[in-house]
């Protein structure tokens, strides 16, 4: 149908441009336009009845800033604190989101309103970007806080004892402070998405509220968010994993080890992931099909059962259930108070009864599912009612050992089976076992990326780099000499890597050698525990190197270490303030010093688990 000049508003002009236009939309490209164009009107008209509030004062808009302020150790904190800084910009706010090791700690005497998003790292400690804030907020120093308003979000893990711990540790500090806390804190355990969405609208909700009762800013319809959108290309994601085809994978230790180490190398062909360098590959893994067996037979239960697993109503026999989507290796607090209405066993209930923390905490450790439902019966639980209370399998996280310069459309992984006795049985880590044991070549794995931001190569290429990682922790340093090598870096580099034997452990051995000849790979220095009388560490090469390596932080080397967080990244942290200390001919607070201030440089940086 043409437009005539006698039955629309526009000029002549404008009707031959849309008469030459409309013909040639789909009726989706329509569809899209009609909702714009509703969509932009509603903002006019909400513009123009807030334009007395916004503009008030000499024609100038009333903003109110908001802080975010983050702390990270894997990315995900970093990654939700700047999605609310976002969705405040969208609603008229003025956010600034920054790391906490960047934010100056006097600056919060002129914050009025502040949201905290970190993580707990470990056993209730802070993240590394967070320690230096947090001592500040906790030591005789922290100012008043009266005038601020303040709401955080708080990451961790149930299977941990000090669950969220450091966020609590915020919450509760800023309060003591004198600070108003706006909107309740919130817990996120490793299925974060849907509770951090509903902090943020809450968040959200409460600060437009108060704004409009101010005067203040508005939440704004932007239009072209709120308009119909054209469907999307496939976003692969932790909540959408690519399905990524195995090409190879090969245990790297020698014959009698005593490790198992996987080589893993994965197709992304047709994902359009993209990662670099010290970023991590999420990997959902299976439960071992035989501890799912012997829940099912300790239960009596039929394994051909069906069973919902989520909120919208999806189902899946009782089997498939307790293999791919549940955790039963891990045993929490949370989950034997959640057990205990479901069993006859007083003992239980005595175990969860308060003033028992400590006995409940020392049950748990180490122990199963399995273990809880053969110590503690008869039961009175059907399959739904345990499935219920089970967390969500979480992804487990793996340091990337490849570069996408070096492999295109491919990620490598380098994975140590775990496998102990406890409690008389044998126990296998859920991953790293069902890579090791279960997946096989022309397999898939359900993969994501992790961006690691606080883990990665220096812009400059010629930066000097330092990387310490013994036993699998060496993998990320595999990918930083791909890129490397594939870049033309000429920065200088040295890595410190150690293992139990020589002969069996040397992992990647030809290619650190290759790298060293080619010259990629400066100097190498290597500590193997077990072939001497006297064990021999990664951090004992370090101190008999102290003055060589002292000289490398001096020319502005960056130092990563990457591995176990409770020994060998403790000790490897102690030693470099005492190499810094020695050779520096500093005192021990002022090498301290010099290391937090590597740390702010990010120039010193950690992936440490």
């Amino acid at each position: 149908m043409q437009l005539q000049v006698t039955n629309s508003p526009f000029s002549q002009e404008q009707i031959e441009l849309l008469n030459r236009l409309l013909p040639t939309l789909t009726p989706s490209q329509k569809f899209w336009l009609s909702g714009y164009l509703a969509a932009a009107e509603t903002a006019v008209g909400v513009l123009d009845a807030e334009a007395p509030a916004l503009f008030a004062g000499g024609g100038k808009p009333v903003s109110k800033e908001v802080t975010v302020l983050y702390g990270s150790q894997t990315g995900n904190a970093q990654k939700l604190a700047e999605k609310a800084g976002n969705a405040l910009k969208e609603r008229g706010f003025e956010a600034k989101v920054l790391s906490m090791l960047n934010f100056k700690p006097n600056e919060l005497k002129k914050v009025e309103t502040l949201l905290i998003v970190v993580s707990t790292h470990g056993e209730g400690d802070p993240p590394d970007n967070a320690v230096s804030f947090y001592e500040f907020l906790h030591s005789k120093r922290a100012p008043k806080l009266n005038h601020l308003r303040f709401s955080v979000l708080a990451l961790g893990d149930t299977s941990y004892e000090h669950f969220c711990q450091t966020g609590k540790d915020f919450d509760k500090r800023l309060e003591e402070l004198g600070g108003e806390r706006f909107y309740p804190r919130v817990d996120c355990d490793v299925d974060y998405e849907e509770a951090a969405a509903k902090w943020l609208d809450g968040v959200l909700g409460e600060l437009s509220k108060q704004a409009n009762a101010n005067g203040g800013a508005a939440p704004l319809l932007s239009a072209v968010a709120a308009a119909p959108k054209a469907e999307p290309a496939v976003v692969y994601s932790r909540k959408n994993p690519f399905l990524a085809e195995v090409l190879e994978n090969i245990n790297l230790n020698g014959r009698g080890s005593n490790k198992e180490t996987r080589h893993l190398e994965l197709s992304l062909e047709g994902s359009d992931l993209k990662y670099e360098p010290g970023d991590a590959l999420g990997i959902f893994p299976k439960n071992d099909p035989e501890l799912v067996d012997l829940v099912i037979q300790e239960m009596k239960w039929n394994p051909e059962e069906t069973v919902t697993i989520d909120k919208d109503g999806e189902v899946r026999s009782l089997k498939e259930a307790l293999t791919s989507h549940f955790e039963i290796t891990v045993l929490t607090k949370a989950l034997l108070q959640k057990l205990a209405p479901l069993s006859k066993n007083s003992a239980l209930q005595e175990l969860v009864a308060p003033g028992n923390e400590t006995k409940l905490k020392e049950y748990a450790k180490g122990r199963d599912l399995l273990d809880a439902l053969r110590d503690f019966g008869p039961w009175d639980a059907a399959p739904q009612q345990v499935i219920s209370i089970l967390r969500k399998m979480p992804p487990r996280l793996y340091s990337i050992a490849s570069s996408l310069a070096a492999y295109p459309d491919e990620v490598h992984l380098t994975i140590g089976a775990v496998r102990y006795e406890s409690y008389g049985r044998l126990r296998k880590g859920v991953c790293s076992t069902f890579c090791a044991e279960r997946i096989q070549i022309g397999d898939t794995l359900p993969v994501f990326i992790q961006p690691n931001p606080n883990f990665k190569l220096p812009k400059d290429p010629s930066t000097p780099i330092i990387m310490i990682g013994p036993g699998t922790g060496v993998a990320p340093f595999r990918a930083f000499m791909q890129e490397r090598e594939a870049t033309g870096a000429n920065g200088k580099s040295w890595l410190f890597f150690g293992d139990q034997h020589f002969v069996t452990d040397f992992l990647y051995q030809t290619e650190w050698q290759a790298w060293l000849k080619s010259g990629v790979l400066t100097r190498m220095d290597v500590a193997f525990s077990r072939d001497t009388e006297n064990k021999v560490y990664v951090q004992h090469r370090m101190l008999e190197r102290s003055k060589e390596l002292f000289g490398w932080l001096e020319e502005g080397a960056v130092v990563y270490i990457c591995g176990d967080k409770q020994h060998m990244a403790r000790d490897v942290h102690q030693t470099l303030i005492d190499i810094i200390e020695k050779e520096g001919g500093m005192s021990r607070e002022q090498a301290e010093a010099y290391l937090t201030e590597m740390q702010k440089q990010k120039r010193y940086q950690r992936d440490v688990y």
